[in-house]
């Protein structure tokens, strides 16, 4: 059971490396987005809870969701800049 994990982790490891390799020899550079991704999908969460929220905060919800929308909009941007 030991060696067949072993194994797959050297596959997955292998299959990763010759990635990376390609990607260096062709010119491009694959760049990790993964915590602008998780920062999105929790922004937009926020959002999506605030918009559950009881609407009587004395306008803090609203800003609150005004905010986080830019903060989308820039989360965005940033993915995009990183990818180019």
């Amino acid at each position: 059971m030991k060696s067949m994990i072993k194994r797959r982790l050297g596959l997955a490891g292998l299959v990763f490396a010759g990635a990376m390799l390609g990607s260096a020899l062709t010119g491009s550079v694959m760049a990790y987005q993964g915590h602008m991704w998780n920062a999105l999908h929790a922004e937009q969460n926020a959002v999506s809870q605030l918009n559950m929220a009881v609407a009587d905060k004395a306008g803090h919800r609203v800003n609150a969701m005004n905010l986080l929308n830019q903060a989308i909009t820039e989360t965005r941007a940033g993915i995009t800049a990183g990818a180019q």
